[in-house]
């Protein structure tokens, strides 16, 4: 499986520590790349496509989760994840940001 170079929002102030998304062809990719352990969810791009609707209109995902914990962090987990997707609220925002300007339209619906 050949992932193809991994995009943050042009919103990350933290250099490459933020949520990056990637697709191989056939799914789409997101990992927070501050994380040591690069966990890593996988979604197919209608799962994808239902989270940036939900970021962009409001609302929940029909597939990604996400939660936020008292701590000050975000959890995206998916149905199949084994673990979840955990960044600050940050780097979140950063995204979020970056989602509602366009900057991750590209992989909807084309992983």
């Amino acid at each position: 499986m050949q992932i193809n170079p991994w995009q943050k929002s042009s919103y990350c102030a933290a250099g490459e520590a933020c949520l990056n998304v990637s697709s191989d062809g056939s799914a789409v990719h997101l990992t927070e790349s501050g994380d040591p352990d690069r966990v890593t969810l996988r979604t197919t791009p209608e799962g994808f496509d239902g989270l940036l609707d939900a970021i962009k209109n409001g609302g929940e995902s029909p597939h990604i989760s996400v939660s936020h914990t008292p701590d000050g962090l975000v959890r995206l987990t998916a149905p199949d994840a084994d673990r979840p997707v955990v960044t600050t609220l940050s780097k979140w925002d950063a995204f979020v940001l970056g989602v509602r300007a366009g900057e991750f339209d590209h992989f909807r619906r084309a992983a």
